[in-house]
């Protein structure tokens, strides 16, 4: 049939299912409902104005044996649709987007405005110009592509058609990939492809085509011995989980290693890898040009609120562009770079809206974007300046033999290939100042975004960074983001939901841990999570996160408290016996046995490093998740003797206070 687009409305409909299906219109975000709804959603826009019969939906859903209910539930799946896409809608009015079409239904949906079929069309853009030996568009048109992916395909869609696509667009992705870093070695970028691929191998490590990558990479890097242990290594990978040998590619290319083969050198490698060779007839010369890095990790799915920040991080954008508009004119203010420090105690989303706000802005730093985890407050011990130099200096185009081996000369060169260049620099995870100092910029036409649990009062009294106090979600939002994660049963239960928001105590990362809870155990409703939750003793429990240390909510947290002096972390165990929503300077000095200016110091670093909040004039408060963390610390490490005594002086002390 033919589609003619007649409205507004239709033609601002865009529709994500590279990572969480999501949909828009203009600027505003759609309610999509439960999983199944946005299932249907799918399967509708991936055919776009094609008739989607019943039965295939069903089929889509549900696999080969659908309940009783399946049609019935599939009307009510459309109609919900149709209360998001058209609120307004008039039937039979020329804008409808969701159609009835015998026997199924069509979604009507203009070209480009779906990221999978614009992922596709940016691939095969990407061939044509590989055809034609154009390499650099080539590489622009596959870099627009990988940009669209924002987590796994369909995530938490569930149902046969879903997993079948998420398998699909995920080996796209994997091809798409694996041509770019072709490119790149083309291109001569042989230690950031070599880079990107030690990653990419463990992520895939029975990946014949990465690994042969890696080890053409290292060897064209000077680096012929490691190349050699990649294929030792993949060799017995395979004998010991599938019980094969590599395949006759990667053997031949181990051989041509072994061999030091000429043939592998720059001039020749574009034939071997497939490319159209720079001396052939028609084809553009190619020369090697300095790699764009790229380095932002995927954006944070369904992000929710944070416009007056996000707004705040613009202003930081639009005093980068002034100073850069500058030039070198005198006394135009300022000359360094503008750095912004993000801070906020542990899972209020430092580090989502970082990355959120970098993918919103990449555009506007056409040389790159570089990134690297700190690890300040991590499992792991913390990145050394001197490790997060080479690896920014690697993915700037210096080979390894070429970085310095002393911290203070890899800054210098740092600082001299970003020179009069547009880069954004996201630090995230920073502990000190010290170990930020050296991966500043020495320009102001670059800006860098610190995220921290610490103030970072150094960076700010130093180089004049503009501190972003990050605070727990608004209830609204925290409520809004549980809609999001857990589809209609947060709109049925809007006092559970809220009331679950608040055990949360509104941090992003406690969400999306209790909606995790719920998308789990689909019986459950809201109200009966919130019960569980209720219980301060087991609250941390619930929100573990299947034990992973990234994502549990008392591991998070144990990473601050693990920084601690001994002292600040005994008056912080010691707070979790505190029943109280404050706690002021004398009933402190009381909990520990301490001075008023013992006292002081203590709780001023534990605000610093926002284990507690300033709530006013010599008042400090905790929120629920760290109270509760805090008394199971106190209840596992200090004994009943210690624990007894500490609220009696904390009683005495009130008591004197009332007697007063």
């Amino acid at each position: 049939m033919s589609v003619v687009y007649s409205n507004n409305q239709l033609m601002n409909l865009h529709v994500r299912l590279l990572g969480p299906v999501r949909a828009w219109q203009g600027d505003r975000e759609l309610d999509l409902g439960a999983p199944r709804r946005q299932a249907v959603l799918g399967m509708l826009a991936m055919r776009a104005n094609q008739t989607v019969s019943r039965g295939e939906l069903i089929d889509g859903i549900w696999g080969e044996d659908p309940p009783p209910s399946a049609v019935n539930a599939l009307h009510v799946y459309v109609a919900g649709l149709r209360r998001a896409l058209e609120p307004h809608r008039v039937h039979r009015a020329p804008g409808r987007i969701l159609l009835a079409s015998s026997p199924g239904y069509l979604l009507r949906l203009p070209g480009g405005q779906l990221d999978a079929e614009a992922f596709g069309q940016h691939l095969a853009a990407a061939r044509e110009s590989r055809a034609r030996g154009d390499l650099h568009a080539a590489a622009t048109s596959l870099d627009a592509a990988l940009r669209l992916w924002q987590s796994t395909p369909l995530a938490g869609v569930l149902g046969p058609w879903a997993e079948i696509e998420r398998v699909r667009l995920g080996e796209l992705r994997l091809t798409a990939i694996e041509e770019r870093i072709e490119i790149m070695l083309a291109l001569g970028a042989n230690a950031e492809a070599a880079a990107q691929l030690a990653g990419l191998v463990r992520e895939h490590p029975l990946s014949e085509g990465f690994r042969g990558q890696l080890m053409l990479a290292l060897y064209r890097s000077g680096r012929q011995a490691e190349a050699l242990a990649v294929f030792t290594a993949t060799r017995r990978l395979l004998v010991e989980e599938l019980g094969i040998e590599p395949g006759p590619r990667l053997r031949r290319l181990h051989e041509r290693v072994l061999a030091a083969d000429a043939t592998l050198d720059p001039p020749l490698v574009t034939a071997t890898l497939g490319l159209a060779h720079p001396q052939s007839a028609g084809a553009a010369a190619v020369r090697p040009v300095q790699p764009v890095a790229a380095q932002l990790p995927l954006d944070t799915g369904a992000f929710i609120g944070r416009a007056g920040e996000l707004a705040a991080l613009d202003g930081m954008l639009a005093a980068t562009i002034g100073r850069t508009a500058q030039g070198s004119q005198r006394d135009a203010g300022p000359t360094g770079a503008v750095i912004s420090v993000v801070w906020g105690t542990a899972g209020v989303g430092k580090t989502g809206l970082a990355v959120h706000w970098a993918h919103r802005v990449h555009a506007a730093f056409p040389d790159g974007q570089l990134y690297v985890n700190l690890r300040g407050c991590d499992p792991e011990q913390p990145v050394p300046a001197g490790v997060a130099l080479a690896g920014f200096l690697r993915a700037l185009g210096m080979e390894g033999p070429d970085i310095p081996l002393e911290t203070d000369e890899r800054a210098a060169a740092y600082r001299t290939l970003l020179d009069r260049r547009r880069m954004l620099v996201v630090l995230d995870n920073a502990a000190t100042a010290e170990q930020v100092r050296p991966l500043l910029p020495g320009s102001p036409s670059s800006l860098v975004l610190v995220t921290s649990r610490d103030s970072q009062a150094g960076l700010v009294a130093r180089h004049g960074a503009r501190r972003l106090e990050l605070d727990v979600l608004s209830l609204n939002d925290a409520v809004a983001l549980l809609r999001v994660l857990i589809g209609g049963r947060a709109d049925t239960e809007p006092a559970a939901s809220a009331r679950l928001a608040r055990l949360c105590a509104r941090l992003p990362l406690a969400l999306r841990v209790a909606a995790e809870l719920a998308a789990a155990v689909p019986a459950m409703t809201v109200a009966q999570l919130a019960d569980e939750m209720a219980d301060e003793r087991r609250r941390l429990d619930l929100l573990d996160a299947g034990g992973d240390p990234r994502s549990a909510v008392r591991s998070v947290f144990s990473w601050s408290y693990r920084h601690l002096p001994a002292e600040t972390a005994r008056l912080f165990r010691l707070l979790g016996l505190h029943t109280g929503p404050d706690v002021d300077l004398s009933a402190a000095a009381a909990l520990t046995a301490s001075t008023h200016g013992q006292a002081r110091r203590e709780l001023e670093q534990l605000a610093r490093g926002h284990m507690i909040h300033r709530a006013g004039p010599g008042r400090y408060v905790m929120h629920d998740l760290l109270r509760a963390y805090a008394a199971d610390l106190t209840a596992a490490t200090d004994t009943g003797d210690t624990r007894r005594a500490a609220l009696t002086r904390l009683f005495e002390h009130y008591a004197g206070v009332a007697a007063a």
